[in-house]
């Protein structure tokens, strides 16, 4: 491939894309030839050709991406002149602006006394002016908790917008009136986790928050009944790679402690119980299994459950299941 056919290549942006329908609900821009409607557009020659035969379907067409020309990623955020996507992490959703701590010019030169004075004052009332009711303020203070406890618990960045989206919508709905802003934060944050499926219990949340088990639990259960959050029973299965991995059994234990919780819930012997109970519980009975012993102890302190839980647990599902290794094992 010669130099000109690599430069060539760089500028070429292809894009795939289904086509658009039109009322009656046929394809605009069906192939003539073959029917196909997946089409690709070539910005270096300006046309819209068809991806199954290549046939040119429209010409003149416009880019729709950036006029200038970038290579590394730090030369696209230089040239790049639009700020970063809205998010419902910030009270704001990031769309006010952002006057920068250092006291520095366009140019990077020092600001002299006088016009640093200036730009302090401006930085002060411009932090007020951001947030201005007691609306604004809960938001911001309640979604700085919601990044904090976050960023403890490493959830990631998509289940903090669940959490604070929940939390925007309790607020229109007058539910943290008469409650604590840690309350109903950490409700929202384990709503959300629940939401996206993530394991985390409630002792966990409460760990990392401010506030006692019991009111997060009682908090959690007003916002979702008030409005009407259709949150998915949690997982015990999801709670069988974080334990594993604590407890470093092999990855043909944790499939057979997944297979020994699908046997259990199939059995209808989850119902009512602590999903990471029951987890720690398949993962001592896999552990049995797979010749990878595990005391209780062990496993109720990585699940933070007590040995009583793992032992009635394992009880229930071993004499259910009917799982005769495990004795062998034992």
């Amino acid at each position: 491939m010669t130099n000109r056919e690599k430069k060539d290549k760089k500028f070429l942006m292809a894009e795939n894309h289904s086509s658009q329908k039109s009322e009656n609900g046929k394809s605009e821009v069906d192939c003539p030839s073959c029917g196909n409607n997946i089409t690709v557009r070539d910005y270096q020659q300006n046309i819209v050709i068809c991806e199954n035969c290549g046939r040119v379907l429209k010409e003149e067409i416009k880019d729709r991406g950036p006029e200038w020309r970038a290579f590394k990623q730090e030369d696209r955020e230089k040239k790049s002149r639009a700020g970063p996507p809205t998010t419902e992490t910030i009270h704001d959703k990031g769309l006010s602006t952002y006057i920068d701590w250092k006291n520095r010019d366009a140019k990077g030169n020092k600001l002299s006394p006088q016009r640093r004075n200036q730009v302090y004052r401006l930085r002060k009332w411009h932090k007020r002016t951001r947030v201005s009711d007691a609306t604004d303020r809960n938001l911001a203070f309640a979604l700085s908790e919601i990044n904090r406890m976050s960023s403890q618990l490493s959830i990631p960045r998509n289940v903090q917008e669940i959490a604070s989206r929940i939390y925007r919508e309790a607020i229109e709905e007058n539910l943290i009136r008469g409650r604590s802003i840690e309350g109903c934060t950490s409700a929202t944050l384990y709503a959300a986790c629940r939401e996206a499926e993530i394991p985390r219990t409630l002792k966990e949340i409460a760990e990392a928050s401010r506030v006692d088990r019991q009111e997060i639990g009682r908090t959690y259960r007003f916002i979702s009944r008030k409005i009407d959050l259709d949150l998915p029973l949690t997982d015990p299965s999801n709670y069988v790679s974080r334990f594993g991995s604590e407890l470093n059994i092999s990855g043909e234990a944790k499939v057979e402690a997944m297979e020994i919780i699908r046997k259990a819930q199939e059995e209808k012997l989850t119902s009512g119980k602590s999903p990471s109970g029951t987890a720690a519980a398949a993962i001592y009975i896999a552990g049995l299994k797979c010749g990878e012993r595990r005391t209780q102890r062990d496993v109720a302190k990585v699940a933070d459950v007590t040995e009583v839980t793992v032992r009635n647990r394992y009880k229930e599902i071993a004499k259910e299941l009917d799982e005769k290794n495990i004795a062998k094992n034992r």
